[in-house]
């Protein structure tokens, strides 16, 4: 087991998981094509995976900041932080969030 500490569970702001997406945000916008769906836990972004060749989710915690992303996948309940590197299964939320 590990020591390792995700140091970005407070920027945990979304509370609950839309009930269907359309799929990709940034996909739709330019016609692209998604595999599997990530929700940004900051802000609510919906991007696609890195197996998706656009890897928006990826790109969204880059470019904004927003470090933990969640499956937004039927029967996946896990999250990651992207610059902790570390993998919550089950998913990390706001109320699980313990900083």
């Amino acid at each position: 087991m590990s020591d390792a500490v995700c140091t970005h569970l407070d920027e945990i702001t979304v509370l609950e998981l839309p009930a269907s997406v359309d799929g990709c945000e940034d996909c739709l916008k330019t016609g692209g094509k998604w595999l599997h769906l990530r929700i940004c836990l900051s802000c609510g972004h919906v991007g696609c995976c890195d197996d998706s060749p656009n890897r928006h989710a990826t790109g969204h915690a880059h470019s904004t900041s927003h470090h933990i992303i969640r499956s937004l996948e039927p029967g996946e309940d896990w999250s990651w932080c992207y610059v902790d590197e570390l993998f919550f299964e089950p998913a990390v939320t706001a109320r699980n969030a313990k900083v």
